[in-house]
């Protein structure tokens, strides 16, 4: 089974890679963003707490990700893999993941951290903010919290997983299709010499 994590600052374009990669691998796609809108949208209690914390740009407790998490796993045990988009987000999250998977005779083949920097991520979320009407993608004031949240609590997953031999990085600027490229490439890699063909 090949299971991917894809990791990245706000904007780094995670979702859209995430969704091509889910496609060409035949992967189940696990963007915790989506999970959690889901929520909001249908106005569950989870969903409304849900939408109280991210409006402030603050990170969602670990139990109520992983349990979602865990529900999409357990429904999906004959995919040829999953690719996860947006967790884990901290370290204690990605321990929890090992678990998880681990219950279910898994583990992650792969880690990609895609690397953008800060003045184009701006530039592109306040882009989609434009085109989305979002507010919160607008507010530079919202943007700098979400990233220090980021280099706080995220990026020491570059560690984790460097020292488990598993992490990859990635330049997450240019053309789509470019990008693209680049993490097929770093993944095909890994399925030639670590899955049995």
């Amino acid at each position: 089974m090949l299971n991917i994590i894809l990791f990245g600052p706000p904007g780094a374009g995670k979702g859209t890679q995430a969704i091509k990669l889910a496609e060409k691998y035949t992967l189940i796609h696990i963007s915790t963003g989506d999970l959690l809108r889901n929520e909001v949208k249908a106005g569950t209690e989870l969903g409304n707490a849900a939408k109280n914390l991210m409006d402030n740009g603050i990170l969602v407790s670990d139990e109520i990700v992983t349990a979602m998490i865990d529900s999409k796993i357990s429904k999906n045990l004959s995919a040829k893999g999953f690719i996860f988009d947006g967790f884990p987000r901290t370290t204690n999250q990605a321990s929890s993941l090992d678990t998880l998977l681990l219950k279910y005779n898994l583990s992650i083949t792969l880690t990609i951290a895609l690397e953008v920097d800060e003045e184009e991520l701006y530039k592109r979320i306040s882009l989609r903010g434009k085109i989305s009407g979002r507010a919160d993608d607008q507010d530079r004031t919202t943007f700098l919290k979400r990233m220090e949240v980021y280099n706080s609590e995220t990026s020491p997953l570059k560690v984790f997983y460097k020292n488990k031999g598993i992490l990859v990085a990635v330049v997450g600027i240019g053309e789509i299709e470019d990008i693209f490229g680049l993490l097929c490439d770093e993944i095909n890699h890994k399925i030639e010499n670590t899955l049995p063909s």
